[in-house]
């Protein structure tokens, strides 16, 4: 990564739900571009947001790194973020990837896909989320919990793009379909078709890329045995949600801040993206890494955002309604 011009000599405090291995290098470069001092505390979005309401106006946070936008909703919400006044960012992130009132902004992007066994599915009997539902699959399908925030913010927005009935519909279709009691996280998902528990599952993209890019040759095995599927495509398009940032309103340092944001927007940032975490840019303009190239292009749903925190409670009542535990 290039060197900027900066002058500061300050101190960045960062509570951050992304794994350290997936955020530090963009920070450590940051820092030694600018000479300031990033502390970084990691843990889980809840417990951090849980923090930040405990510590009030006293918190030594400058910033929110949250791996979806259902987390940082609720941060906003809670008044614990504040607007950011950025030429840079707005250029630079599209409106529906950032909140509505710019308290947050996506860093990246990241789809919910559906994977398929390569022996027992192939890619014409698949459509659209919706059609998951199919009695034609029942037994078949794998999915984590409904305690899954990637999973409530995928009924989030089918619930602000579809209606509640859409929405209620499919998913009494697809719990019916389900080939076991939810469990275990979207790589295990992936195992349990190379395994033949289930024939179809509902996962982050990353995680597959991870699997296919693994040092473990029991996850390159696994995920070698499914393929990728862009549900949606002549719909709405496929569910997207991203990592991404807030200032919290307690900084003492919010233009800083600000520029940290505006570096993990950058060129050299937005590539380390795609080609360290397999996610895809925020940005359309950078290049992808050679997984995500063999995917091919895709049409994401341009629900702006906000809509899966706004819905996430509805989310998780229609998911309860249905029985997906």
């Amino acid at each position: 990564m290039s060197s900027s011009n900066y002058t500061y000599n300050n101190e960045l405090n960062i509570y951050s739900a992304r794994k350290e291995a997936l955020i530090k290098p963009l920070l450590d470069q940051f820092s030694k571009n600018t000479g300031t001092k990033i502390n970084l505390i990691t843990g889980k979005g809840d417990s951090l947001i849980a923090r930040l309401k405990s510590e009030g106006i006293y918190s030594p946070a400058d910033l929110l790194l949250t791996v979806d936008a259902g987390r940082l909703y609720r941060a906003q919400r809670a008044g614990l973020l504040q607007p950011m006044i950025s030429k840079t960012l707005n250029n630079n992130i599209p409106p529906h990837l950032r909140s509505l009132d710019d308290q947050w902004f996506g860093l990246s992007i990241r789809a919910r896909v559906i994977v398929y066994s390569r022996q027992r599915v192939s890619p014409d009997q698949l459509a659209t989320y919706k059609a998951l539902a199919d009695p034609k699959w029942r037994g078949k399908i794998c999915v984590r919990s409904s305690g899954n925030i990637y999973n409530q913010s995928l009924v989030a927005g089918m619930l602000t793009s579809q209606g509640v009935e859409y929405t209620s519909d499919w998913l009494e279709g697809l719990v019916t379909n389900f080939a076991r009691n939810p469990s275990g996280g979207d790589r295990d998902q992936i195992k349990a078709i190379a395994a033949g528990e289930c024939d179809i599952a509902l996962v982050n993209s990353y995680y597959l890329a991870g699997m296919l890019g693994s040092e473990d040759p029991v996850e390159i095995a696994a995920a070698s045995q499914v393929a990728l599927f862009w549900p949606d495509q002549n719909q709405l398009g496929t569910h997207i949600n991203i990592s991404g940032v807030g200032i919290t309103k307690s900084s003492s340092n919010p233009d800083l801040a600000t520029d940290l944001i505006a570096f993990l927007t950058s060129d050299e940032s937005q590539q380390w993206y795609a080609e360290v975490n397999n996610e895809f840019p925020i940005r359309d303009d950078i290049e992808l890494n050679d997984v995500l190239k063999s995917w091919g292009a895709f049409k994401a749903n341009q629900v702006n955002v906000s809509e899966l925190g706004r819905q996430n409670a509805a989310a998780i009542m229609a998911m309860d309604r249905a029985g997906w535990k």
